[in-house]
């Protein structure tokens, strides 16, 4: 999972984020309002997590935009001010939750969750495609365990077989801004999880569209 979190207080973004990473969840950082609608709109987060005042522009403002653009992913308002009027704007503007500052970390890694699981009503926690089936809360690909970059790819990749996935937008989704641009970094995973489809006997391979990314097809 992987969180944009929006916060122009550095030294409480930071610490934020080293705690929500131990809690497996990714997080990347935007310390001003232009940033953060910059990296929001990008499509690649599970969720998004914004300060209602920041510099340049508002934490509304950041909403807006991303609704404006159609970006479905969930989102949770933080501000120091607890007035109704301030939790109605943030909901108005289609925020699907507010936390109070000063908060704990622990109920913020909550209602990500709770958010990021919120699809699971509706739909199966089991992708499949040919003789392939990933489980995605366990990570396991036709009960074989992926370690959690294989289990990001493989969902990537499975959400839409036959159609081609970005390789920058891989990058963006598994690896955040730490490995933008180092193709190394997506070919060793590949490479690891073609010798697991061979591993499993499976019909699906994985192919390379030079120049734009990577799809699964069965041969």
């Amino acid at each position: 999972m992987r969180v944009l979190y929006v916060e122009d207080e550095k030294f409480l973004a930071e610490a934020v984020k080293h705690n929500l990473e131990k809690q497996d969840i990714d997080v990347d950082l935007a310390f001003d309002g232009e940033d953060g609608l910059n990296k929001a709109v990008d499509s690649i987060y599970d969720c998004v997590v914004l300060d209602i005042m920041l510099p340049k522009l508002s934490g509304i403002d950041i909403l807006s935009r991303m609704r404006e653009k159609n970006v479905a992913a969930p989102v949770i308002m933080l501000s120091a001010l607890s007035e109704v009027e301030d939790k109605v704007n943030g909901l108005n503007a289609g925020a699907d939750d507010y936390l109070a500052k000063p908060f704990k970390t622990a109920e913020l890694a909550a209602r990500i969750n709770a958010l990021v699981r919120r699809p699971a009503k509706v739909q199966s926690n089991v992708l499949k495609y040919k003789d392939l089936s990933y489980d995605t809360n366990e990570k396991l690909l036709n009960g074989e365990s992926l370690t959690s970059k294989e289990a990001a790819i493989i969902h990537e990749l499975m959400k839409t077989p036959e159609k081609i996935v970005q390789k920058d937008y891989l990058l963006n989704k598994v690896w955040g801004g730490e490995a933008y641009g180092e193709d190394n970094y997506i070919e060793v995973y590949m490479s690891r999880l073609r010798k697991m489809l061979r591993k499993l006997n499976s019909v699906v391979k994985i192919t390379t569209v030079r120049g734009f990314g990577y799809k699964i097809v069965a041969e």
